[in-house]
């Protein structure tokens, strides 16, 4: 009787691994979830304050990137980088103001991609960027089966209505309401949600594979949010950022002055100096709040899709994937919003369900994604040891994604690829799934840009436009370091000059995770840029980077062994 037991529990076993080795080629749907400006604040990723269990239960059954960094931290040039994988200064979109095919390429989008092979694409909420940055259409028909929805409340985003001490309705920063007073009863992410599952529910017994991209607003401001889920973050127990105050050697042109939050009526009321002053500590307290609020709000959308998903019996044939344009930051630096090459507004979750990959099916016929109640229990234990701390790119997501749902992945580009309309600037993570990772990968590394009008911080620093462009940060992230150089940039050329070196940052991130002290002047960086100067001109930003990084850290360790 033994015998024949273990016999079935190994046929059961072999039979399990085969159907999950079949599982990684086979066409799979795609459920594509992005949040707005949000940062890696989640359960999931360690951080102890927020309350986010539905995002937190899907990770569970998950591959998790813990050092995901998206390529420019703001939403149109993200969005468009991340979606035809090419770099900003390939998109040549740094602000809101052009559409990438008539601008720079004619650069098929993931969206596209699928729809080529045969898969019903749509789009539902924040996805491309809307405006001239998608061709004020989302990119369809390039990009989608059918014209994408927008939630009908959005267009009351911008107008005045949080309602303040005195009575009126202001455009606030802080904007948590009453939903059923709210025009329509609703808010933009709650009718994204129900417009996402009922298209979910017509796509269930289709034959079709489908491509469903769901975009949530939230957590971006202004925080319009249902008042309710302020209650999980109370006022007493919120705290300030651990490093609220400008670092010392920190250059100007660095520094994000958060124009746009400053714009708010109730932060106007504050009467904050421009480009340093900081924000009452109290005030910090209650933006802190509202973010933290604003996610799990998010959260909980999150989860009314995924219980869908799993009720309509989809759970075991699609792919999910949770990302967000970039990140957010939260008085770190004295800094608000996004605006920066720093960790905070760079560094992004990034979340791929695999299902026969990352998880097996169950036999037992539980739930996978039953939905919880951020509002009655906020609490999920996130275990899961299928976690990548190496870094990785939001434009790695495009070949990865094609090739984890059954497609043929597209080529890498070539160095120089505007006229190559298929084709990928990162790197197919395919292989993180079949191999465990094994420790620290140093070639591993990410690189992110943000254009600065000038050296110091001026009223149009967060989002200058491309012909104000005079310097570029490009930023190096490695397992180690963030290394950033503001270069000289022509926006007329999209030429950066080399040799035409603002300021610099290096921030070593063994002793200094929060990224407060640059170390940057601490070298003599004439020998480098000697041997900089004689590199032959065809080689790359990205790889002179590299090797400065390499020299400047060799440098330093010498340094450190004689003392």
């Amino acid at each position: 009787m033994c015998t024949c037991v273990r016999l079935w529990l190994l046929l059961l076993v072999l039979h399990r691994l085969t159907l999950a080795a079949g599982a990684r080629r086979e066409r799979r749907n795609v459920l594509f979830i992005m949040a707005d400006d949000l940062r890696t604040s989640l359960g999931c990723y360690g951080d102890s304050v927020v309350k986010s269990p539905n995002i937190d239960q899907l990770a569970s059954k998950s591959q998790v990137f813990l050092n995901a960094y998206a390529q420019q931290a703001v939403c149109a040039p993200s969005r468009t980088s991340m979606l035809t994988s090419r770099r900003p200064d390939t998109t040549r979109l740094y602000d809101f103001k052009s559409y990438w095919r008539v601008h720079s390429g004619n650069y098929t989008t993931m969206p596209q991609y699928f729809k080529s092979r045969g898969y019903f694409t749509t789009s539902v909420g924040k996805i491309f960027h809307p405006g001239i940055a998608s061709n004020h259409s989302d990119d369809y028909p390039y990009s989608w089966s059918i014209p994408a929805y927008h939630p009908a409340s959005f267009r009351f985003e911008k107008q005045k209505m949080c309602k303040g001490e005195d009575g009126k309705l202001h455009a606030n920063l802080l904007c948590a309401v009453n939903v059923t007073e709210q025009p329509g009863g609703t808010l933009p992410d709650l009718e994204t949600t129900d417009e996402a599952v009922r298209l979910l529910k017509n796509l269930a017994n289709d034959d079709v594979p489908f491509f469903l991209a769901v975009g949530f607003h939230k957590p971006h401001i202004p925080f319009r949010i249902p008042q309710e889920y302020l209650s999980l973050y109370p006022i007493d127990q919120m705290t300030l950022a651990p490093d609220p105050d400008v670092p010392k050697s920190l250059p100007p042109v660095a520094y994000n002055p958060w124009m746009d939050v400053r714009k708010r009526d109730d932060v106007q009321k504050l009467n904050i100096s421009f480009p340093y002053g900081p924000m009452p500590k109290d005030f910090q307290l209650h933006v802190r709040q509202h973010y933290y609020a604003a996610v799990s709000y998010m959260d909980a959308q999150v989860g009314r899709l995924l219980s869908a998903l799993d009720e309509l019996g989809l759970a075991d044939s699609t792919m999910v994937v949770f990302t967000s344009d970039h990140g957010w930051s939260l008085g770190e630096h004295g800094e608000w919003a996004k605006y920066s090459n720093f960790d905070v507004a760079t560094r992004v979750p990034l979340i791929f369900y695999v299902p026969g990959v990352t998880t097996l099916h169950d036999w037992l016929g539980e739930s996978a994604f039953p939905f919880i109640d951020v509002l009655t229990k906020s609490n999920y234990s996130f275990q899961n040891a299928r976690v990548i701390r190496n870094v990785v790119e939001l434009v790695d997501v495009f070949p990865t994604v094609s090739y984890m749902a059954g497609l043929r992945a597209p080529e890498p580009c070539a160095d120089v690829s505007f006229q190559e309309e298929l084709c990928t600037e990162g790197d197919n993570l395919a292989h993180t799934f079949r191999h465990r990772e094994r420790g620290e990968d140093e070639e591993a590394i990410s690189f992110s840009q943000y254009p600065r009008p000038a050296d110091a911080p001026q009223v149009n620093s967060d989002l200058p436009d491309l012909k104000d462009i005079k310097v570029m940060g490009y930023s190096l992230r490695s397992w180690d370091y963030r290394y950033t150089l503001w270069l000289g940039f022509n926006p007329k050329t999209f030429q950066v000059n080399v040799s035409d070196v603002h300021a610099g940052e290096l921030y070593m991130l063994a002793d200094d995770p929060g990224q407060d002290n640059n170390v940057y002047s601490d070298s003599d960086h004439s020998v480098i840029m000697k041997k900089m100067a004689s590199l032959p001109h065809t080689v790359s930003l990205q790889m002179r980077m590299k090797l400065q990084l390499l020299y400047l850290t060799a440098g330093m360790k010498t340094k450190r062994g004689k003392a």
